[in-house]
């Protein structure tokens, strides 16, 4: 089978998830939370992660986790692995204790960290687990608002976010979280970018950087197709922002005109993303729409001598289209 693609490399902060086999229990006694935590405190040893975030819940996870050295895969197989093989051992099983691999996005620590820590931290209140996050026992959040904070917790980054005073940013976090219960918080994880980026558009840029220099053909990944999609799709945006001097936010948040019509038109034609894929970059144009747009454009191309010119100037300055 077919790995999902990974982002590694020095400082990286990923966002982890892992959910049982066929959505069963992962955690059976409340011994079985406590030795989860023990090899996250042993990767952490081993692999001199740091772990700013995380949530037990009965068949899943979340952790936020940053890796100094580069090293989220063998950070991962060490925690997932001890712990799949001490349930199999205690529970007299065999197999898969987590449905497939785990799923990781590289976060930007300065858009998104805080906003996502919330969001983990309200996983047991939304699951109507208990009424306020401090209530669950199996989550870091104690760590944050209290003066005892665990030892494998590192609260420093999103805490020295909020104030330089460590005392006055656990109230300001307190007062952030709680004033997130009861509202119907939008989850940061859907605005990944491509599903594995969550970040800013420079961020955003930069790591697709490492796909251009040949990050992706490392492995067999079953992302490698949609991120070379990505990264085509965004050098053909900025070869229309280029060429009708306006930002990338213009280009996809246009609601109709050329500008929009030529960049679905040059993405259909140089790229093999779906209209799908092609859509949610626009901000959720339907499949149809997608279709139709490209096919009026051909039409339009038969007889629009100047169409034509202003889309083959923009052929002409993207690497991706050359030759």
């Amino acid at each position: 089978m077919a790995r999902p693609l990974r982002f590694a490399y020095k400082g990286a902060l990923y966002h982890v998830h892992a959910r049982g086999n066929e959505r069963r229990k992962i955690f059976f006694t409340e011994t079985d939370y406590h030795k989860f935590k023990a090899y996250i405190a042993g990767a952490i040893e081993k692999y001199h992660c740091l772990v700013h975030c995380y949530v037990l819940m009965g068949n899943h996870y979340h952790l936020i986790i940053e890796t100094p050295e580069a090293n989220i895969s063998k950070v991962m197989h060490y925690i997932s692995g001890s712990y799949t093989t001490y349930i199999n051992i205690k529970r007299g099983r065999n197999g898969h204790l987590f449905q497939g691999r785990y799923k990781s996005i590289l976060v930007d620590k300065e858009s998104y960290l805080v906003e996502l820590s919330r969001y983990i931290h309200l996983n047991p209140v939304r699951a109507k687990m208990v009424e306020k996050p401090e209530a669950y026992t199996y989550s870091s959040y104690n760590s944050y608002i209290t003066g005892k904070p665990e030892k494998m917790v590192t609260t420093d980054l999103i805490l020295g976010m909020l104030s330089r005073q460590r005392k006055e940013a656990q109230k300001e976090y307190r007062v952030y979280v709680e004033n997130g219960i009861g509202e119907a918080l939008k989850n940061p994880l859907d605005n990944a970018y491509g599903g594995i980026i969550l970040g800013g558009e420079r961020f955003i840029k930069g790591v697709l950087e490492t796909i251009k220099v040949g990050y992706s053909e490392r492995a067999e990944v079953s992302q490698r197709k949609a991120m070379k999609n990505i990264t085509g799709m965004e050098e053909i945006i900025e070869g229309v922002c280029r060429y009708f001097k306006v930002s990338r936010e213009a280009v996809v948040k246009r609601q109709r005109g050329d500008i929009k019509n030529i960049t679905i038109y040059l993405i259909k034609r140089h790229t093999s993303a779906t209209n799908n894929e092609i859509g949610e970059l626009f901000g959720g144009v339907s499949y149809s729409a997608v279709s139709k747009t490209f096919q009026r454009m051909l039409e339009r191309l038969q007889t629009d001598l100047e169409l034509r010119k202003k889309i083959e100037r923009i052929e002409s300055s993207m690497s991706n289209v050359k030759g």
